[in-house]
């Protein structure tokens, strides 16, 4: 309803405000739906951190970084498309995201230039290492890992929240699995790419990577 009072109300007219920076306004499908649509998905109920919430903190990272964007609004849309299929047991969800975006865009009236931009953002996801004139897939990456950067309780709930979406897997595997991520992490030359990014996360996001390899590893 248009006076429902809760944040994914403010989400559906963030969706709709982004596709319009995108197509262009009038004689366009409704955004309503499509924005229905990926709000159900991300709600689906194997999500414990890539959730709606997780959603809501990308987009406002997004944000934090617009300046440092080439089209803050392409940026915007491979936000909401970059975990839309997400199932933890499967390694295609980058690829399956990106390929969603790829049908529901044009039909959304979004250009063909457009769509494949968005599509190649997702897709950039799966390894959040843009090259160095990549400005849009810095501020992507950059805002999907600002996470790394939060502070020590919300911190917390980000690893315990991950843990809960690979429960499937066994305490030893995990914890394995687990370190290997956090050495890959460690090991990059830089975490975040964007300057806001290099001198407000970095440091931390390292701190908190290591903090948490070293309680892996005990």
């Amino acid at each position: 309803m248009a006076d429902d009072p809760t944040p994914l109300s403010a989400l559906r007219f963030r969706f709709a405000h982004a596709l319009e920076g995108v197509r262009g306004p009038g004689g366009a499908p409704d955004p309503g739906p499509y924005a229905e649509n990926l709000l159900a998905r991300w709600s689906e109920p194997q999500r414990h951190y890539h959730t709606v919430a997780h959603l809501a903190a990308v987009l406002g990272h997004i944000d934090v970084l617009e300046e440092y964007a080439a089209d803050p609004d392409v940026v915007r849309l491979a936000a909401w498309f970059h975990d839309a299929v997400y199932f933890p047991d499967r390694s295609e969800n980058e690829e399956r995201s990106a390929r969603l975006a790829e049908r529901a865009l044009p039909e959304a009236g979004v250009s063909p230039e457009k769509t494949a931009e968005v599509a190649r953002l997702v897709r950039l996801t799966v390894t959040h290492d843009p090259a160095a004139d990549d400005a849009d897939g810095q501020v992507l990456c950059d805002a999907d890992l600002a996470i790394l950067a939060a502070a020590p309780s919300a911190y917390a709930a980000y690893t315990a929240a991950v843990r809960e979406e690979y429960g499937f897997v066994p305490n030893d595997a995990f914890r394995e699995g687990r370190a290997a991520v956090l050495r890959q992490l460690l090991g990059l030359p830089r975490l975040f790419h964007t300057p806001y990014g290099a001198e407000h996360w970095e440091a931390t996001a390292r701190y908190n990577l290591t903090g948490e390899l070293e309680m892996l590893s005990s």
